[in-house]
């Protein structure tokens, strides 16, 4: 695919990887919308880019109606998206003794049904077109369990799976799927989850994981790459 003039949606922003991911879009010539539930941050990081090119919409990824409403804005200020990047996503990282019903309830939300919700928007809008890309940002906890992550673990192993059905009943489409599965990279997400220091500098960057996803999308039309595992060469499972 040629990204220049491509529509592009990418939630989760407003930082991160989400925003290296518009940035990374942007700069093939990619008109981006940059979907996040924090309003203010995804205005701050908006205004860095050309307003003709990035559309900021607030949204929950959780919300039904606010994915119908995502597709909607698209639509009508660039045309039918092309690429959909699921990205937005939470941990808490506890004790399994230690999780609240909210705490559990919130990372499914986000994590997994977010992913479904925000694939089933965009499965809609490209189905007519008989294109597009939808990639799922995920996790390496998609494959292996990890003490003190077990609800993160199983979202993310949910959203794998996912992801694999929905790329087979995609491709009778004409639209390609693809997991991403990064290790550990180095943004605001660790301070977020957890309270112990992390091996930061021994991470993937947020744009290492853009660079890469902006190459796969790139890739021949009728290649599917179908799961991408990223790891920095000195990420070995958070030892120091």
């Amino acid at each position: 695919m040629n990204l220049s003039h491509e529509v592009c949606v990418v939630t989760g922003a407003a930082k991160g990887i989400g925003l290296a991911l518009v940035s990374a879009l942007t700069a093939t010539g990619a008109k981006v919308v940059a979907c996040d539930i924090d309003g203010a941050a995804l205005a701050s990081a908006a205004g860095a880019f050309n307003a003709k090119r990035v559309l900021p919409v607030t949204a929950s990824v959780a919300l039904p109606s606010d994915m119908v409403r995502l597709v909607r804005e698209t639509e009508r200020a660039f045309g039918a998206p092309s690429v959909w990047i699921n990205n937005a996503g939470l941990a808490r990282h506890r004790a399994i003794v230690d999780y609240t019903a909210d705490e559990i309830d919130l990372m499914l939300d986000v994590n997994l049904k977010g992913a479904i919700l925000g694939s089933q928007a965009a499965f809609r809008s490209m189905q007519p077109q008989r294109r597009g890309h939808i990639v799922n940002i995920i996790s390496t906890a998609s494959l292996r369990g990890i003490p003190t992550e077990t609800v993160y673990c199983a979202a993310k192993w949910g959203v794998r799976g996912f992801t694999q059905g929905l790329r087979e009943e995609a491709a009778a489409f004409g639209i390609r799927v693809t997991a991403v599965l990064p290790g550990g990279v180095d943004t605001g997400f660790w301070r977020d989850a957890v309270s112990r220091q992390m091996p930061v500098e021994k991470f993937l960057s947020a744009k290492h994981v853009a660079d890469a996803v902006v190459s796969l999308l790139q890739m021949d039309d009728r290649i599917v790459p179908q799961e991408l595992v990223l790891r920095a060469m000195e990420d070995r499972d958070f030892a120091t």
